[in-house]
């Protein structure tokens, strides 16, 4: 039994501090992709809206719970954030948004080729390709994330806990 784990074999590892250096990877390229976003033109709020729909799909409470907050510090409305798993039936996000989210949820469930192909095309119609590829980079870094947090057990705290 490792030291991460304390004693019993339902308790999880939390790989990122056992694995540090991979995890630390991770990080690095996390940045690099908020750089490649910002420079592809994809605001805070939209990089958000990408990595919150990610996590509703993968149902990763950790990250959930870290990028509501990161969208609300970045301007991004409740109202929105309230009804983002529903985003198709509502007219509040815009074209370039919508694109967007077809693309991470088409990234986060790869096996549905329609999808994929729908995705792309509604994209091609409203991104350039630098969005486009910023777009996917930041969904495929999030789905790792949420791989990370869900099989290590990241617990959501209280705000007395943060």
């Amino acid at each position: 039994m490792s030291d991460t784990t304390a004693g019993t074999a339902s308790e999880r590892v939390f790989i990122d501090k056992q694995s540090p250096k991979a995890y630390h990877a991770m990080t690095e390229t996390a940045e690099a992709v908020r750089t490649v976003a910002a420079e592809a033109g994809l605001d805070r709020t939209l990089v958000e809206l990408i990595n919150l729909r990610v996590s509703q799909i993968n149902r990763c409470a950790y990250c959930l719970d870290v990028h509501t907050r990161a969208a609300l510090r970045a301007g991004e409305s409740t109202r929105r954030l309230g009804v983002l798993s529903a985003w198709r039936d509502t007219g509040l996000f815009t074209e370039r948004e919508r694109a967007a989210l077809l693309l991470a949820e088409a990234t986060t469930e790869p096996a549905d080729a329609a999808a994929q192909e729908s995705a792309y095309e509604a994209a091609r119609q409203t991104l350039t390709d630098d969005e486009i590829s910023a777009a996917i980079w930041v969904a495929i870094t999030i789905n790792a994330f949420n791989r990370v947090s869900i099989l290590s057990k990241h617990p959501v705290r209280d705000a007395t806990h943060r």
